[in-house]
């Protein structure tokens, strides 16, 4: 049983990660891959899915509609508390589904990614980051990419094929050790992606639905679920 208290601890810890200079510079470098992957979705719908807040205004003059939802109950926060096996969503709402923080804290990543299947159009993608098992930020208990269950590029992949999802494109980001370092911050992002890519914090991988593999195998049974809304 995951207790409420727990939750909530855990979700005021990342929102206060991302306001320390670590969280600031760690946002920063994703941000700027994120925006490499989706640089324009002007009109699209946008789930971010986990904890988006940082990530999101990316396209906030550009999206059609932006909805930050937190697959857990928790206690700060702007977006709406859902349950990870049962999104308050409609079938094929999403152009684009952005998950950080969510996969590697999911209690069942397939579950997770099953409800992601459904709300996606069937020419949706995703974008999905998590912590890369062998980086450094993996192991850093002070940060939300030390907590959870994380992955090698490799898991991460296979885990999105057997969710029905093709992968697009994949790259590997956050090679910073996870200090106060933001000045050296673009050095060690070029430099690790040369030398030492095995080592990177995190994978990004971008990935298309698989409309004709069909609903996946095992997807949740459809619940009516009452969704709160943070203030």
């Amino acid at each position: 049983m995951v207790y409420p208290d727990i939750m909530r601890d855990s979700e005021s810890a990342t929102a206060a990660f991302y306001e320390t200079p670590r969280g600031a510079m760690a946002a920063q470098i994703l941000c700027a891959q994120i925006k490499k992957f989706w640089p324009d979705l002007t009109g699209s719908n946008v789930l971010g899915l986990g904890w988006t807040a940082p990530y999101l205004p990316l396209w906030h003059s550009q999206a059609q509609r932006l909805i930050e939802a937190i697959p857990h109950d928790f206690a700060d926060g702007s977006g709406c508390i859902v349950a990870e096996d049962r999104l308050p969503f409609t079938d094929l709402l999403f152009d684009r589904v952005l998950l950080i923080h969510a996969i590697e804290q999911a209690d069942d990543a397939a579950r997770l990614l099953r409800e992601v299947w459904r709300v996606l159009r069937d020419d949706g993608r995703i974008l999905v980051i998590t912590p890369n098992r062998l980086g450094f930020w993996a192991h850093a208990e002070s940060t939300p990419f030390g907590h959870g269950q994380p992955f090698s590029p490799g898991q991460i992949t296979r885990l999105l094929q057997r969710s029905a999802f093709a992968t697009v494109r994949r790259e590997q980001a956050l090679y910073v050790p996870p200090l106060k370092m933001r000045r050296a911050a673009e050095m060690f992002e070029r430099v690790g992606r040369l030398l030492t890519p095995q080592l990177a914090g995190v994978t990004v991988i971008e990935a298309e639905k698989d409309a004709y593999a069909g609903m996946p195998l095992g997807a949740a049974e459809r619940r009516r679920v009452i969704v709160a809304q943070t203030a």
